[in-house]
């Protein structure tokens, strides 16, 4: 026998399990490399002795090391691994959803709504959770807005919704504006213009129980139809002709895309340059079937959510904001992809 079951080679077979498995193992690797790292440097060894003791219940031999792993880099990873797998997947998915290569997770107005939810949670004083559950209802209104703009036209086009989402991203950045302007210069001010930055210092277990679950659905959602994703380019006329149900395809990917950027904008503030960056790069590695580029998209944004933070958080005493770091290395980058490749392909 010298094909599997499905027709293919067992040689491709065990290719693509292998490929599968780096992009699995890629991640983890990266993650638990990147703990060590930091104005503390802990060894790869006393990390694995710190999993070791927790997962078994034994007594950890050093609690001020094991509280500095365990309890301050361990969310603070697993936040990272989330918001830049999630939000790839998502600039990846609205890239096909509306065959634009500069579509990114705030086409739709959902980060600018949901960064105007935290700005509003922090003047009023909420606590951390109370300014992340602020940010996710406004996401979601940011896009119930903008289909709602949208849906007066006869036919409701793409193009429309696009339009749309970038007005209704244009409102909530002038109600952000508005939130800075009445805040307080002194306390309120400096702390919502830091978290519009973005960072992931406030990591904690009791965000990722809310803020990871919208996270990972949307990932197992966009995961199980990229099958389906590469219809999406197609005329409606093709798209229909392939049996598929193109306005439910449309409505589940832009709700699985708005419930993952929702989330990381409520956890992390805004994360510019990862949706738009790490899709392209994907796409002109691997090419343009959603088949590879989803799971490609989220396990390399996880690796590059990594590599940032382990960044900001260890290259000065003062933690640099995650969106300075993205622009400076993903702009030149990016830059040098074009002229190295010649563009985008679909």
């Amino acid at each position: 026998m010298n094909k599997s079951s499905a027709g293919r080679p067992p040689q491709s077979m065990a290719r693509r399990f292998l490929f599968g498995l780096a992009l699995l193992l890629l991640p983890l690797a990266v993650g638990v490399l990147s703990i060590g790292f930091g104005r503390l440097s802990i060894p790869v060894g006393e990390i694995v002795d710190i999993f070791a003791s927790a997962l078994s219940g034994a007594p950890q031999q050093n609690a001020q090391l094991s509280a500095v792993v365990l309890t301050m880099r361990l969310p603070r990873v697993l936040l990272a691994l989330l918001v830049g797998g999630g939000l790839s997947a998502a600039g990846a998915a609205f890239q096909s959803l509306f065959a634009n290569p500069l579509a990114t997770p705030d086409t739709l107005g959902v980060a600018a709504g949901a960064s105007f939810g935290a700005a509003l949670g922090l003047l009023l004083g909420f606590d951390l959770i109370g300014v992340q559950i602020a940010a996710l209802l406004m996401g979601f209104a940011a896009v119930l807005l903008t289909y709602s703009v949208s849906w007066g036209s006869e036919r409701r086009s793409l193009t429309t919704v696009v339009l749309a989402g970038m007005v209704v991203s244009s409102l909530f950045s002038a109600l952000i504006s508005l939130v800075k302007f009445v805040a307080d210069s002194d306390s309120q001010l400096p702390a919502i213009t830091y978290w519009l930055m973005g960072s992931l210092d406030s990591a904690n277990f009791h965000a990722l129980l809310l803020g990871a679950p919208p996270i990972l659905l949307g990932l197992i959602a966009l995961f199980g139809l990229r099958w389906r994703l590469n219809i999406l380019p197609l005329s409606d006329d093709e798209a229909r002709s392939t049996g598929t149900n193109l306005p439910l395809l449309r409505g589940l990917v832009a709700f699985a895309a708005t419930l993952i950027t929702a989330s990381a904008v409520s956890m992390c503030g805004q994360v510019g340059w990862v949706g738009l960056l790490i899709p392209h790069i994907c796409r002109m590695a691997f090419g343009g079937n959603n088949k590879v580029l989803i799971p490609a998209s989220i396990s390399l944004g996880a690796v590059f959510m990594v590599l940032i933070d382990t960044a900001a958080r260890s290259l000065s005493a003062s933690e640099i904001p995650i969106s300075i770091l993205t622009a400076l290395i993903g702009a030149p980058f990016f830059i040098g992809l074009l002229r190295k490749t010649g563009g985008w392909r679909l």
